[in-house]
C-alpha cells in the first residue's frame, strides 16, 4: 500500500493493538498530539517512539498545536506556561526590536520543548490579521497583531525561533481567518470582503513568509475567490490563490478535517482536500472506523507532494535534549514586563 498522505492520531493516550496494527499498513506520513499525549514527559516521549516503532520509519512528522497562551497541547503544571501572542504585538507597538526578540525567542523555547519528547513540527505561527468585527473566541488574543507588516515580522521571528530550538513552523491558516465572524470548529465561516481588501491585509503575511516549508489551510468560504467551496476543499483557493498570488510552494496540510465547517461524512473529506490541492490531510480525533474509512479513499501521497515533504524532512532539526533554559525564560519575561499585568 502506497504512504498515506495523510495525520493521524489516537483514540487514547497510547495507541491499541488495532490501532497499531492500523498504522503500520496505512504508513501515515505522520502523527498529531494532544493535551491527552502529553500528560508528562515520559508520556509523550513514549507516544513518539511506540508510534515511530509501530510504522517502521524514523523520518514520521509529529506535529503539535503549541502556540503560546490558549492554545497549547503540553500545559502547566508538567510544561512552561507562555504569554498569547497578542502580548508581541503590544510590546511591538512600544519597541520593535525588543518585540522581535521576544518572538524569536518565544519560539525557541517553544522548539526546544516540543522537540525534547520527540515533536519535530509546531502549527505555529498563526499569520491571520483579525478585523474589526472577527469573532474574537477563534482569534482573540491568539492573533500577533492587528496589522499585517507586524504580524509578517513577528511570524517571521517566531518561525526562526522555531527551527532555532528545533521545530519546525506551519504557517496557518492560509489564506486567512481574520475575518471569520463564526467559530470554523462549529460553522463554516463566509467572507465577502473583496479580493483587493483581502490583498491588502489577509494575504499579505503568508505573502511575506511564502519560503516557510509549511503551511495550513482554512476552513472558510472566500466569495471573491471560490463561492462554493471553503479554502481547504477548492482548487481554485489553493492553485490560483495559495499557489500563485501568495506563491507559497511549501507542504500544505488540511486544517482538521473532523471541524465542524466541514459537512457531509468524515471519510471521504481526506481525498476531498487532497483532490483540491493540499499536500496532507489532517484526521484529527478519528475514530478507527473513520480512520478505516478514509483509508478506503484514494489518499496516496501525490508525487508534487512526495517533492515538498522530501525538504521538510531534509530540513528537519536533530531532536534536542531537555534543559531548563531558567536564562532564556527569564529573559522572555524581563522583555515583555512592559505589557504584561502581574
Amino acid at each position: 500500500m502506497a504512504q498515506a498522505a495523510a495525520i493521524f492520531d489516537t483514540e487514547g493516550p497510547r495507541p491499541t493493538r488495532d490501532e497499531r496494527a492500523f498504522f503500520r499498513e496505512a504508513d501515515p506520513v505522520g502523527f498529531i498530539l494532544f493535551a491527552d499525549h502529553c500528560a508528562s514527559r515520559e508520556d509523550a516521549r513514549a507516544l513518539v517512539s511506540e508510534l515511530s516503532d509501530c510504522v517502521g520509519r524514523d523520518n514520521l512528522l509529529f506535529l503539535i498545536d503549541q502556540e503560546g497562551g490558549r492554545v497549547a497541547r503540553m500545559k502547566p503544571p508538567v510544561f512552561p506556561a507562555f504569554h498569547p501572542p497578542a502580548r508581541l504585538g503590544e510590546l511591538y507597538r512600544l519597541d520593535r526590536a525588543s518585540a522581535a526578540a521576544a518572538a524569536r525567542l518565544t519560539g525557541f523555547l517553544l522548539g526546544r520543548m516540543v522537540s525534547a519528547v520527540g515533536i519535530n513540527v509546531n502549527c505555529a505561527p498563526m499569520l491571520d490579521v483579525p478585523q474589526i468585527d472577527s469573532d474574537q473566541v477563534v482569534l482573540g488574543d491568539r492573533a500577533l497583531a492587528r496589522h499585517p507588516d507586524i504580524v509578517a515580522a513577528l511570524g517571521r521571528a517566531m518561525a526562526v525561533g522555531l527551527k532555532e530550538g528545533g521545530a519546525l513552523p506551519v504557517m496557518k491558516h492560509l489564506p486567512g481567518h481574520g475575518r471569520s465572524i463564526v467559530d470554523s470548529h462549529a460553522t463554516l465561516p463566509r467572507v465577502s470582503a473583496s479580493l483587493d481588501d483581502l490583498r491588502k491585509a489577509d494575504f499579505a503575511p503568508f505573502k511575506a513568509l511564502n519560503d516557510l516549508l509549511m503551511g495550513m489551510t482554512a476552513h472558510i468560504v472566500y466569495d471573491a475567490i471560490d463561492p462554493d467551496a471553503p479554502a481547504t476543499l477548492s482548487g481554485k483557493v489553493i492553485s490560483e490563490t495559495i499557489r500563485q498570488e501568495i506563491g507559497f510552494g511549501g507542504l500544505l496540510f488540511s486544517d482538521d478535517l473532523r471541524m465542524g465547517a466541514l459537512g457531509g461524512p468524515i471519510g471521504p473529506r481526506a481525498c476531498a482536500a487532497l483532490e483540491a490541492g493540499c499536500d496532507i490531510a489532517l484526521c484529527c480525533n478519528y475514530t478507527l472506523g473513520e480512520k478505516i474509512e478514509t483509508m478506503a479513499s484514494d489518499i496516496a501521497l501525490r508525487p508534487s507532494a512526495q517533492r515538498r515533504l522530501d525538504r521538510v524532512l531534509n530540513e528537519l532539526p536533530a531532536r534536542e535534549a531537555d534543559g531548563a533554559f531558567e536564562e532564556e525564560y527569564a529573559e522572555l519575561e524581563a522583555l515583555l514586563r512592559p505589557v504584561v499585568v502581574a
